[in-house]
């Protein structure tokens, strides 16, 4: 994959809360139609590189690529108006609304003519018929469009917000532990829209502290310890006690 532009890439991010270096001179890079796992113990950075790629917080030093184009994200909302969605392991859906709205949560469609414009009235015809085509196309199956998500299961509120992502995004999907706290069909459920989301163009940041998922989605999985990359391995070329053995340090097999 070397001879492709990375969609994203980062090169040196260094994040420090006072004493604690969360992040030492990560780097990291995203090809296209790629799964791409990342793993690591606690406190390895993990979660800092993401919020970093999603804008969610501003490193200290390093750059990030965008499509080989510089990039500075302010915020969550930068990141999104550039096409990177995120899912959050703390799902970030109003139970109280039903499927549609939550698709739509934050980008409204209007209606047409005066009533969208002067009374500011919501197609929410349009956005039913929207959100069922995504679901269609992601193969989520729900009992109706209509539903509040406060009636659904955990795998179907996951797939509300992975279907949310995968309806906005433009470059690339990052998703944050979607299987922690699911059941088992649940977890098989997720793990098919994961490969679904990719299938239609999107390649996936996944991180994950399970094992057997990462390696049977990822194409390539990113290996961190105290706060930087030491290994991107494969699932051909590395098995999973392998890939624990240098994540904890007790290997010093690396691979670029």
């Amino acid at each position: 994959m070397s001879s492709l532009q990375p969609i994203l890439e980062a090169r040196g991010l260094v994040k420090s809360y006072g004493q604690v270096e969360a992040l030492r001179g990560a780097d990291f890079e995203l090809y296209p139609g790629e799964i791409h796992a990342i793993i690591g113990d606690n406190g390895a950075g993990k979660s800092t590189l993401i919020k970093a790629l999603s804008g969610a917080v501003q490193p200290d030093e390093g750059e990030i690529r965008l499509d080989g184009e510089h990039v500075n994200f302010r915020s969550p909302l930068d990141a999104r108006r550039a096409g990177i969605e995120t899912v959050y392991q703390e799902l970030a859906v109003a139970p109280a609304l039903d499927i549609a709205s939550n698709i739509f949560l934050g980008r409204e469609l209007r209606r047409s003519g005066p009533p969208g414009v002067v009374l500011r009235m919501l197609d929410k015809r349009g956005m039913r018929r929207e959100a069922a085509r995504h679901f269609s196309e992601l193969g989520i199956g729900v009992q109706s469009i209509g539903q509040p998500v406060e009636d659904l299961s955990g795998g179907q509120r996951q797939g509300v917000a992975v279907a949310r992502a995968a309806a906005w995004a433009r470059r690339l999907v990052i998703m944050d532990e979607p299987t922690a706290a699911l059941g088992v069909k649940e977890t098989r459920q997720v793990l098919d829209l994961i490969q679904r989301v990719r299938a239609r163009g999107l390649p996936v940041i996944l991180i994950s502290h399970d094992m057997p998922h990462v390696f049977e989605v990822a194409d390539r999985i990113h290996i961190m310890r105290l706060g930087k990359r030491v290994a991107v391995v494969t699932p051909e070329s590395h098995t999973m006690p392998e890939a624990v053995a240098i994540m904890t340090g007790a290997s010093s097999s690396e691979a670029a």
